[in-house]
């Protein structure tokens, strides 16, 4: 039997490739974002694919828009199996230039938005003993990076709220499963709508991954949810495991490198206005899809995600990143020793 599957965020990046991989399985599949020319767009590669879609607007900041459209999804579609929350936005800029309403809005998209889609599907999920939710996080939930201090802000209060609620879930013995899939700079629209006071273009910090890359281990972590969670690309794992062995030294080299690698060197008007408020294609009346601007520089595959399905090798890919992370920082950290910079 085809199953119900809801995913926030629907309309462009990573939620919309995840839609149409879980449309090629036939899935009926419940899209909710705010954007009506993503949504439209995303029923159409859903139902190209094979699944079934149903459009709902929705603002996830919103926790009665939410719950209205998982009632929806349910009388559309039947029990909800699978809730994907991959919805957010954010604000690139230094901290002290962030406004209070800005900081407030991607708080209450990026994070409450979670809590409340999460919300949502425990109420339905609960009762029957049965379900699965899936949290898009991001190694800037493990890692903060300059610039982005309400998104890093954000995803690392996801963490905490995600494992609180699998804790409680544990001493219910419940059958319903909560993972969190952590990922990579990835190739979506974002770069090209987000609100932004940064001189330059901003850029997912390199190595890039396709959106499909990430939904491919989304629709895997649904499949398999018993873990915890999963870090997809080599880069997320040498990440984390740098933050682990040398904070200090790599808060040193994200003040160095951070502000850079956030931009591609081509002027950006800093006034834009982005989607933090209304989505990108409310203005246009264009969908923008999965991918962004960055094709020419992003894989469509990533060897660590493949491994990283099979947990016999999953540890020997983790202690190869971290011996990488480690050696970049002490590379870096002598370089820096024989030069004199602090």
């Amino acid at each position: 039997m085809p199953q119900t599957v809801v995913i926030t965020g629907a309309s462009a990046g990573v939620g919309r490739a995840t839609a149409r991989l879980f449309g090629a399985r036939g899935a009926r599949i419940a899209l909710l974002a705010r954007g009506r020319a993503g949504l439209a767009a995303a029923v159409t590669d859903v139902e190209e694919a094979g699944g079934s879609a149903l459009a709902l607007p929705c603002d996830v900041a919103d926790h009665r828009q939410v719950e209205a459209a998982a009632q929806l999804a349910e009388e559309a579609f039947g029990p909800i199996d699978i809730w994907v929350n991959a919805a957010f936005t954010s604000v690139f800029a230094p901290f002290t230039d962030i406004t209070p309403q800005e900081y407030e809005r991607v708080t209450q998209v990026t994070y409450l938005g979670f809590v409340n889609g999460t919300r949502a599907a425990l109420q339905r999920m609960l009762p029957r003993d049965r379900g699965t939710i899936v949290q898009i996080g991001s190694a800037l939930g493990e890692r903060a990076i300059p610039l982005q201090s309400a998104y890093c802000g954000a995803k690392h209060a996801v963490n905490g709220f995600t494992s609180a609620v699998r804790t409680e879930l544990l001493h219910q013995h419940s059958r319903v499963s909560l993972t969190v899939v952590h990922l990579p700079a990835v190739n979506t629209p974002q770069f090209s709508w987000v609100r932004s006071r940064l001189p330059e273009h901003p850029q997912p910090v390199p190595p890039i991954h396709q959106p499909e890359v990430a939904a491919r281990a989304i629709v895997y972590a649904a499949d398999h949810p018993g873990r915890k969670q999963y870090y997809v690309g080599a880069s997320t794992l040498a990440t984390l495991w740098a933050n682990r062995l040398a904070p200090a030294l790599l808060d040193r080299y994200l003040a160095r490198t951070g502000f850079d690698a956030q931009q591609t060197g081509a002027a950006h008007e800093p006034a834009a206005d982005g989607n933090l408020w209304e989505p990108a294609d409310e203005e246009d009346g264009r969908d923008h899809g999965a991918h962004g601007a960055f094709d020419d520089r992003a894989a469509g595959h990533s060897p660590q995600a493949a491994l990283a399905r099979h947990p016999a090798r999953t540890t020997a890919v983790i202690l190869a990143a971290a011996a990488g992370g480690a050696a970049v920082l002490g590379r870096w950290g002598r370089l820096r020793l024989r030069t004199g910079r602090r």
